[in-house]
């Protein structure tokens, strides 16, 4: 398997930090817009899409900031790849931005990224913020 390539997206998010923050660190919030459902135990969250399942295991989460996930077939394979989901906001004009992390081969970036674009277009819909 080839080397992924690690990069950060960044979306502007019409959103309070918290409410934002609710739609990336919990299943409920998450199943709005990242999979059609979310499940969680302790640290392990299974995202269910369709007819797929993935399981990610919760890396490290700081309250009303950010969260991290490694995707647990990344972490058999030995793999230290992750995907993470940042708010940041402007301390001049307060903007709320949601920054993406994640890795991607590099034949499949432009597809990841317009995934990634997608999904946070799903995001801002949920959010009223499209």
């Amino acid at each position: 398997m080839s080397e992924k390539t690690k990069y950060e997206l960044e979306f502007v998010v019409q959103s309070s930090p918290q409410l934002l923050y609710q739609y990336i660190s919990t299943p409920s919030g998450l199943s709005e817009w990242f999979a059609d459902n979310v499940n969680s135990r302790g640290e392990l969250f299974t995202f269910i899409w369709d007819d797929s399942e993935e399981e990610a295991k919760l890396l490290s989460k700081k309250s009303g900031e950010r969260i991290k996930f490694r995707w647990t077939e990344d972490e058999d394979e030995g793999n230290d790849y992750f995907f993470e989901l940042r708010i940041q906001v402007d301390e001049i004009t307060k903007d709320v931005s949601l920054m993406v992390t994640d890795y991607s081969e590099e034949d499949e970036m432009s597809e990841s990224k317009m995934l990634w674009d997608n999904m946070i277009s799903n995001l801002k819909q949920v959010l009223g913020s499209a």
